[in-house]
């Protein structure tokens, strides 16, 4: 898929949840074609502690509104210079950057997508392509408190939503593995993207299910095109750059201890 290096003009910026800000991007000219597990890379300017492009994930596309939306998590000097944008600014946008998810190829299909933190953020723009597909995804989404869940009106508008949160002020108490609805219903395809301890938990329970699970790795990636090797992961068919091989990867090809 072909990439681009463009100047987006931010149309809002808005607070959700206790960390996190939703940024709506615009151009324009039609936004490039982009798929859901797919990331960009950004450039945050009059930042002097930040030399590096900070990869976000894809949080949705809106085609109507020709906007990208990034979830971003305010955790450090880089992504709060970005939660200061205003509408008007200019945002420098390297996209569509690594392999996305793979689609289901029948109507029938029962998907689970499991994100934890701002790992939920991919799991909207899945949730909403396989919704015009005619497939209901089942959301199951955990945090370490309720404000930490952000977005959840827009997820219910794809799919069902299960929540756990740590200290049980939303949904289950506990972690995303224990929620009862794994002991319910069964699935035919697990998607994940979170804290790599949560997407092995994931992972275990989805061998063990004997369900085909796919993860979306958060290594840190610098350049987002396979050049400065931050990313690397060792894989059954040897190491590979997880911006330009992944982010998402089938466990199978994982050398997790699962």
């Amino acid at each position: 898929m072909k990439k681009y290096l463009i100047d987006l003009k931010v149309n809002s910026v808005e607070k959700v949840g206790g960390r996190y800000v939703l940024i709506r991007l615009t151009d324009t000219q039609p936004l490039p074609e982009m798929v859901p597990g797919q990331f960009v890379e950004l450039r945050v300017d009059g930042s002097p502690n930040t030399f590096l492009r900070r990869p976000i994930s894809i949080n949705l596309v809106d085609r109507e509104k020709n906007e990208l939306w990034l979830l971003v998590a305010v955790v450090g000097d880089g992504t709060r210079k970005l939660s200061e944008l205003h509408p008007g600014d200019t945002l420098n946008v390297l996209l569509p950057l690594g392999n996305g998810f793979t689609m289901p190829t029948s109507a029938s299909e029962r998907p689970l997508l499991v994100g934890g933190g701002v790992g939920v953020a991919p799991l909207l723009f899945l949730g909403q392509q396989l919704k015009e597909q005619g497939v209901e995804p089942t959301f199951l989404l955990g945090a370490r408190t309720a404000s930490d869940l952000p977005l959840l009106s827009l997820f219910r508008q794809f799919g069902r939503v299960f929540l756990t949160t740590e200290d049980g002020s939303e949904g289950e108490r506990g972690f995303v593995t224990n929620h009862s609805i794994l002991a319910k219903e069964s699935f035919s395809f697990i998607y994940s993207c979170g804290p790599k301890p949560m997407m092995m938990a994931v992972a275990r329970f989805a061998k063990k299910a004997d369900v085909t699970c796919e993860v979306s790795l958060e290594n840190n990636m610098a350049c987002g095109l396979g050049a400065c090797l931050c990313c690397v992961e060792k894989t059954v068919e040897g190491n590979v750059c997880v911006c330009k091989e992944g982010p998402v990867l089938n466990i199978k090809k994982l050398l997790w201890p699962l």
